[in-house]
This record gives C-alpha cells, structure tokens and sequence, in this order.
C-alpha cells in the first residue's frame, strides 16, 4: 500500500513539474486582484487573462480564475475551484485559418495538483454565423456543472466580409 501512495506522490510530482497542457498558445496575464489576505503567504486572488483563438484569428478569449493563496497555493498543491468568467470578442478582420468540430478543445490548463483541468472549447452557431465559447472545468472522478458561455457574431471588419462558420465544421 505503501508503494502505491509513493508511486502515485512521484507521478503527481511529475505532472506537477511538467506543468498545464495547453491547446494554444500561454494565456496572457492582464492583471491580479487580492480577494483575501494571508498572514506570510500569498493571498487568495482572481487573475484575468487573454488567449487568442488558435484557429480563428481575429477572436480573443478573456476568462478570469481564482487562484488560492496560502500555504497550498505557495507550495503548488492547492485545488482551484471551478468559477471561471468567460467573454470572447471579434478584435479584428475574422479569418478561420482550418476546419473544426463541434465542441473541440480552444484551450486547457491544470486547475489541480492533479486530474483537474480548465477547458475552453468552441462551436459555431450556424443559423446565425456566431462561434460559440464555454468554458468549464473537469476532474477525472467528478467534474463540475459550473460553467460560463460567451458568443461572437461574425461581422464585416472593415470591408473584408466574415467567413460563415458553418463552412468550417467537420460534423
């Protein structure tokens, strides 16, 4: 039983070591705010930050989370929760660079010392030409129902005309 709970603190620290999988590119830090004070460690806050859509450019994604202070948060090891904000925006002429699936994985960072995981994923809305974005978060016992959607219409930058989403779904 032992070796089991070894090999398993090993295996945790590797993944700990290797860090978050990403789907894209590290989001950018916007900025950090203190939601609560801790005595000689960091404090619990909520950090904003900017990710562009990989295959679309022209959108960007602004999610904020809450990362945990504390001892358990210095050292790496704390458990996030799952509320996370989401708003994505047309930032340009919208150019959808390959096909996509419904539901398919924009971006993803570890939430957890282990198995917890923060998705954004992104679907078209064809009848009405909108990419849609939700994000949420998954653990590999129990995920959560917290979630949060944003949309994007796809309109005219300029003179260039949108793409229609719909013309880049493999479904």
């Amino acid at each position: 039983m032992r070796l089991r709970a070894a090999a398993v603190f090993i295996l945790a620290l590797c993944l700990q070591v290797v860090g978050p999988v990403y789907a894209s590119d590290e989001p950018d830090l916007i900025f950090k705010k203190s939601t609560v004070w801790k005595f000689l460690t960091p404090d619990h806050k909520l950090a904003t930050y900017a990710i562009d859509d990989p295959i679309v450019a022209g959108v960007a994604c602004h999610f904020t989370v809450p990362e945990k202070g504390g001892v358990s948060g210095w050292l790496g090891v704390a458990e996030e929760v799952s509320d996370i904000s989401l708003a994505c925006r047309q930032v340009g002429p919208v150019e959808i660079k390959e096909n996509f699936e419904q539901g398919e994985e924009m971006f993803r960072q570890g939430r957890s010392f282990m198995f917890k995981k923060m998705r954004i994923v992104r679907g078209c809305d064809i009848k009405r030409n909108v990419l849609v974005y939700m994000v949420y978060s998954d653990k590999l016992i129990e995920g959560s129902p917290k979630n949060s959607t944003s949309t994007v219409p796809l309109m005219p930058w300029g003179t260039a005309e949108p793409p229609r989403c719909g013309d880049y779904l493999t479904d």
